[in-house]
């Protein structure tokens, strides 16, 4: 081999090895100069046709009658193993035994971890990655599985097409504490730092999820975060799961992105992504718009209400009418049938009537008087 091309071939294996580590170990943030609209600069799959999160425009999804209800498998057997709590700088992860796993899948999915995404302005202003109808909801949970049937890792499953499976959990919050949260929230003062781990009592992980799992949205997308690898089949569950508003400040005010060591620190707050383009993908739901849902309790209230409500405007409405047609007389509304009143007439006239009436008596009586009585008749 000539020199220069000796020389050619090293520097480009210097480059090829350089370049590999720098792009893998990128320090890439929310926002910034590596943030969400840099990360294609770097990751350039990050940038593909298929990314997620997405969202979930419900007049435009397709039911699909072929998704069953998910099972998942082990996750509430749990052992006596503790389970690891990890601040990786970008959220908080909890490292699930191989044990666990999903069907309802095409293939089965062994469980690897599962992490959150937040906001910072508390209740009713975001922090959840997926939204639908363009609506967020305050966090989101994602419990991730790789295809462990076709698939020897989460590495190597990772990178491709179906080699992922997410469930993703929608948060809200009200005035009810979710005891199963504080599984995990109870111990971030214990990671505040960014690359702090700590042991924590293994739970029921089943606990975290929505009660029916019959109902979701499925499509193909991709990580949320770099290196945005387009190789999840993902799943978004219709129904939300209630934390308490003094639940939800923990998530957003005990965890830095900082390490421990460094001058500065950074609150880790609002570490979702923004939604990405639909293009050519289709969403899938799992029930169809007539099937309708259980209504809560709330909502049940509401229809009472609006039922008793109703009945009383009718019954008001009612009375009205039929106490109307009551104070209105029978006369007044029918056509008059009633003869025409006589004329009256005044006294005097009455006075000479009587005074006629009596004089042709009279005359009556005086004619009665002077008629011959008839001759008496004599006896043979």
């Amino acid at each position: 081999m000539e020199p220069l091309d000796l020389f050619i071939f090293l520097m480009l294996l210097c480059l090829q090895w350089t370049a590999a580590p720098a792009t893998k170990n990128i320090d890439w943030t929310y926002t910034g100069l590596v943030g969400q609209s840099e990360w294609s600069q770097y990751f350039p799959d990050c940038s593909g046709d298929s990314q997620s999160p997405v969202d979930v425009v419900t007049t435009q999804t397709k039911y699909d009658p072929s998704l069953i209800p998910l099972t998942p498998l082990g996750y509430s057997q749990h052992g006596n193993a503790p389970f690891t709590l990890y601040n990786n700088g970008h959220t908080v992860v909890i490292e699930l035994p191989e044990w666990m796993g999903l069907r309802g899948l095409p293939w089965f999915f062994t469980a690897v971890q599962m992490h959150l995404h937040w906001g910072s302005g508390g209740p009713s202003h975001g922090g959840s990655e997926h939204t639908i109808n363009g609506l967020s909801a305050d966090a989101e949970l994602h419990v991730v599985h790789y295809n462990s049937e076709l698939y020897p890792n989460m590495s190597t499953a990772m990178t491709q097409r179906d080699g992922l499976a997410v469930l993703g959990i929608l948060i809200v919050t009200g005035e009810e504490t979710n005891v199963a949260f504080n599984n995990i929230l109870n111990y971030l003062s214990r990671i505040r730092h960014a690359d702090q781990k700590v042991p924590i009592p293994a739970f029921d992980i089943q606990s975290l999820l929505p009660t029916d799992l019959g109902r979701y949205y499925r499509y193909n997308g991709s990580l949320t975060t770099p290196p945005c690898y387009q190789s999840v089949i993902w799943t978004v569950f219709n129904d939300r799961v209630q934390i308490s508003k003094a639940q939800l400040l923990k998530l957003e005010t005990l965890l830095y992105s900082s390490k421990a060591e460094d001058e500065y620190r950074i609150l880790l707050q609002d570490n979702y992504r923004a939604t990405q383009p639909l293009n050519h993908r289709v969403i899938f739901t799992s029930f169809s718009a007539e099937s309708g849902k259980e209504l809560s309790s709330g909502e049940v209230t509401a229809i009472v209400i609006g039922v008793m409500c109703g009945c009383v405007g009718v019954a008001v409405i009612i009375r009205f009418i039929v106490k109307t047609i009551r104070s209105t007389s029978s006369w007044d509304v029918l056509p008059s049938n009633r003869p025409a009143p006589m004329p009256r007439m005044s006294r005097p006239e009455k006075a000479n009537e009587k005074k006629q009436d009596m004089a042709l008596n009279s005359t009556s009586e005086a004619e009665k008087k002077e008629e011959p009585s008839p001759p008496p008749q004599t006896e043979p």
